[in-house]
């Protein structure tokens, strides 16, 4: 009989009959909706196999779920939202189911974050797993850690036989694995899990080693086979890290799933016997959008579909690593045993192989086959850059449109004269003599709409700079702080002509436009510290406005723009245009733009300004000094500006460590005219512009007199530094140092004019 208390809003029964007998058992199944937590727990310890558990609908705050029970495969337990979606946990929440036969769906979770390291778990404790279970239409979105640099699972997968599908995982900007599969035990290994038809929306880029969106085992049970199948999901933007998917386990079947426009590649980290079939790469010529990375023994990689990838080195579009002699379980297993075959190249930047070789990863492919693949670039040119041997890997029957390549003779023929869109979307040849070449022409391509719920919508991520309302702001007391204020996301504050001045901070944590409807004809001043704070959830664009710092507090140390002095978890935005900065020179180290720790900005622009008289520096992007190769910036973009007396340094950019799993910083430096500048007494990094650790940087067309020098210093993971067509007058030529590499610099340094 049960004790639980709880009404039941439906029993319906169930017959069971004895195979040899004469004699049935009647047993009931039940259906109970709970209203809260207290309501819930006295259901959930009786539960048993057919029973449903209905959550009614509204916001749970602060619940941790625990559905434990003893399900049949005919007679789940079943737990469920009243109406799907409608039903919302938030504040500190999480699941975690444990049992047999268990299925749980129609959940969101958003507006909070889990206590635990896990927001769903398929286990209770280390003893306590979940199999034959399902978990389906859920959504977690910006379900983050507040600190950004504190990690956590979104999903983490235990036992076996478990399936994940048709659910919707987006937003994630703590460190920590998306998904997670573990194989940390035996009794979650050869596991055959099922994560199919779910949408990993956009995950931003995390500037840190820790962003995967689905990890498939880690390194030390990386010989363990998982047997987990990844299919028809959609992968949309996921830009955490250099890793979009991490194998780290043997047998895996990776089949159907789409990326678009994702930065990185779907590695094949550790562990042997993987395939990787009929997924289709759409990167559109995004920055950084890679394909497959193949690592370790007998992987196979047939009919994918990869198309306007720009990704290099370890991000490329395709890459075939060296690896470690001998090496110890968490490092590069050579490749071996490698089939790449039916696969379709088209207009792929890049192709690496033998990639990564080093002192240390000498040991090269063996064993391998490239075989009836298409590899197509308009441009020409060849895709290919070989880094070591690859007498390892035979060419045969590949077709191309004709490039050269000076180290791959054989194997790839010119048979490709044009290709045409199929009804899939896909490019192929129009040769019918070569239609068994490439992917093949009946693949499905898994779009968006196939996957997620279809209940929930799959919003863009950020808001763009001026799609709100225009908003027109007079001169007045408190007049700009109350517009801030008052505005909304999206919003462009249109500034009439005149003097405004803030005698409070502005506090931006929204996206934000100001502009003046008459360029040159508003001016800002401050009498606070700090006139500009951008904040969690805000972004900032200044456009057409005069600044000037003739009115601050006479302080030291005065900053005229600054992120949150710590932990700000959302990236953010920052552009100036068309802008006057002057007289930022009160006291000594007045800076322009200073970020706190753990800031980090997806870009920050300067296009087209006039900066004058400013005794400290313009840009502070050196808060990451813990050398964990975490960073404040993506993107810094100053191009077209003027720079007169500015004491500090320009641009004082760090990136620390070792780590290669990210992709910038990236620096743009460009047709910008200095003078006067970099000198003062109290620049810390005693240079115009300091890069440490920048990944990509172009430095061109700029006028230089009179000022500090660049320099330029060089860590892991093989920075493209190229400073060319630059004249400097009374400044020194630039300095690149390598830290790490043993040799010259890599940098290229070209036609730039030096004259003392």
């Amino acid at each position: 009989m049960r004790t639980s208390g709880i009404k039941p809003i439906l029993a319906a029964a169930l017959l069971t009959c004895g195979q040899a007998s004469l004699f049935c058992v009647q047993a009931s199944a039940e259906e109970y909706l709970v209203h809260n937590q207290q309501e819930y727990a006295k259901v959930a310890k009786d539960l048993e196999a057919g029973d449903t558990v209905v959550l009614a609908n509204g916001i749970w705050k602060d619940f941790e779920i625990l559905f434990t029970g003893e399900g049949e495969k005919e007679h789940p337990i079943t737990l469920t939202a009243e109406e799907k979606g409608k039903v919302v946990l938030s504040g500190q929440s999480n699941l975690r189911l444990a049992g047999e036969y268990l299925v749980v769906s129609g959940l969101v979770f958003k507006d909070g974050y889990t206590p635990s390291s896990e927001v769903i778990s398929f286990r209770r404790n280390k003893e306590h797993l979940a199999n034959n279970s399902r978990v389906t239409e859920i959504v977690i979105e910006d379900f983050s850690k507040p600190e950004r640099m504190d990690s956590d699972y979104w999903v983490s997968i235990y036992g076996k036989n478990n399936r994940f599908d048709h659910s919707h995982l987006a937003g994630k900007r703590n460190k920590g694995v998306t998904m997670a599969v573990r194989l940390n035990t035996e009794a979650s290994q050869e596991n055959r899990h099922r994560i199919d038809h779910n949408y990993f929306g956009p995950r931003p880029v995390l500037g840190s080693n820790g962003g995967e969106t689905l990890r498939i085992g880690t390194s030390h049970y990386s010989l363990t086979d998982s047997l987990t199948v990844v299919e028809n999901n959609f992968f949309d933007r996921c830009d955490g890290e250099v890793e979009i998917i991490s194998v780290k386990s043997g047998k895996n079947i990776l089949r159907n799933n789409t990326f678009f426009e994702s930065r990185g590649t779907l590695t094949m980290r550790h562990g042997n016997g993987n395939l990787i079939e009929g997924n289709v790469f759409l990167g559109n010529g995004v920055d950084h959008t890679g394909g497959i990375r193949v690592i370790n023994a007998d992987q196979v990689i047939r009919n994918n579909y990869l198309e306007g990838l720009t990704g290099y080195r370890f991000g490329s579009g395709f890459t075939v690593m060296n690896g470690v002699p001998n090496s110890p379980i968490n490092r590069y297993h050579q490749v071996v045993n490698a089939n790449i075959e039916n696969n379709s190249f088209i207009n792929v930047e890049h192709i690496h192989l033998a990639a990564g070789s080093d002192q240390e990863r000498s040991a090269t492919p063996q064993d391998s086959t490239v075989r009836d693949n298409i590899f197509y670039t308009e441009t020409g040119k060849s895709p290919f850059s070989i880094f070591d041997d690859i007498s390892g890997i035979t060419f045969t029957d590949n077709v191309s449109n004709g490039f050269v390549d000076q180290k791959i003779h054989e194997g790839i023929h010119k048979r490709v004269n044009k290709l045409k869109r199929a009804d899939n979307g896909l490019l192929y040849p129009t040769d019918k003599s070569i239609a068994d070449k490439g992917a093949r022409r009946d693949l499905v391509v898994t779009t968006k709409e196939m996957t997620g719920t279809s209940w929930y919508p799959k919003s863009e991520p950020v808001t763009p700079f001026d799609s709100g309302k225009i908003i027109s702001v007079r001169p007045g007391e408190n007049a700009l702080f109350d517009a801030i204020a008052q505005a909304a996301d999206g919003d462009t504050l249109l500034l009439e002509s005149g003097e405004y001045s803030a005698t409070k901070r502005l506090d931006i944590n929204k996206t934000l436009t100001i502009r003046a409807k008459k360029p040159g004809k508003v001016t800002l001043t401050s009498g606070r510290p700090v006139m500009f704070e951008i904040q969690d959830g805000g972004s900032l664009s200044l456009d057409g406005l005069v600044i000037s710092g003739a009115n601050s507090p006479d302080n030291a140390g005065n900053i005229l723009i600054r992120t949150a002095v710590w932990g700000m978890l959302k990236n953010y935005r920052f552009s100036m245009v068309n802008s006057r900065v002057e007289n930022l020179d009160i006291n000594h180290s007045y800076h322009f733009f200073d970020s706190g720790l753990r800031a980090f900005a997806d870009t920050i622009t300067l296009t087209n300004n006039h900066f004058e008289n400013i005794t400290g520096d313009l840009l502070k992007l050196n808060k990451e000094t813990d050398d964990l190769g975490v960073y404040n910036a993506e993107y810094v973009i100053v191009t077209g500006n003027t720079f007169n007396n500015v004491q500090g340094a320009l641009v004082d950019l760090y990136r620390g460590g070792t780590d290669e799993s990210t992709f910038g910083p990236h620096i743009d430096f460009s047709d910008n005219t200095v003078t006067d500048s970099g000198k003062g007494k109290r620049n810390k990094a005693q240079a115009l512009i300091k890069l440490h650790g920048t990944q990509v940087a172009d430095i061109r067309e700029n006028r230089i007199e009179n000022s500090a020098g660049i320099v330029v210093e060089h860590t892991v993971g093989e920075p493209v530094t190229h400073i060319a067509n630059n004249q400097f007058y009374k400044a020194p030529e630039p300095k690149v140092t390598e830290l790490v590499a043993e040799g010259p610099h890599t940098a290229t340094l070209a036609n730039n004019k030096v004259k003392n």
